[in-house]
C-alpha cells in the first residue's frame, strides 16, 4: 500500500489553491478599483459617472470565482480581457491619476487572467487525457 501524497509547496493541489486565491484577490481588487475610480478617484466628470456599472459583470463572476467553479473561471478569463484592453487604452490616453489607475487595471486583469488559466489548465489537461484514453480503448 502506498503512502498518501504529502502536500508540498510545489504539489498541484497547492498550486491550484494559490491560483484560485490569486484570481479571487485580483477580481475583488478590480471590482473595488472600478467602483472607486469612476465614483471618486478620477471620474470622467466631477461627481462620478455611470461608467461605475463596468463593475457589474465582474460582480456577476465573483460568486463562481469564490466557489472556484471551472466554468466561471473560464468565461471570466475571457471577460477580463476587456478590462485589460480598457486599462491599456486609458493608461496610454489619460493623464495623471487616471492613467496610473488604467495601468493598475491592466495589471490586475493580467494577474486574474494568469491565475485563472493556472487554475483551469490541470483540469483541461486531465480532460484531454481522459478523452484520449477513452478513444484508445475503443480502437
Amino acid at each position: 500500500m502506498s503512502e498518501p501524497e504529502q502536500a508540498t509547496p510545489s504539489s498541484p493541489a497547492i498550486r491550484r489553491r494559490g491560483a484560485a486565491l490569486g484570481a479571487t484577490a485580483a477580481l475583488i481588487a478590480l471590482i473595488a478599483l472600478s467602483v472607486a475610480w469612476e465614483w471618486w478617484l478620477a471620474p470622467l466628470r466631477p461627481g462620478g459617472t455611470a461608467l461605475v456599472i463596468k463593475a457589474v459583470p465582474l460582480l456577476l463572476a465573483l460568486p463562481g470565482v469564490l466557489r472556484q467553479r471551472l466554468y466561471t473561471l473560464q468565461w471570466a478569463s475571457m471577460l477580463i480581457l476587456l478590462y485589460f484592453a480598457e486599462g491599456i487604452v486609458r493608461g496610454m490616453s489619460d493623464h495623471g491619476l487616471s492613467a496610473r489607475l488604467g495601468w493598475l487595471e491592466t495589471l490586475l486583469a493580467l494577474v486574474f487572467f494568469v491565475c485563472a488559466l493556472a487554475y483551469v489548465a490541470p483540469f483541461k489537461r486531465a480532460s484531454r487525457q481522459a478523452k484520449r484514453a477513452a478513444s484508445a480503448s475503443l480502437h
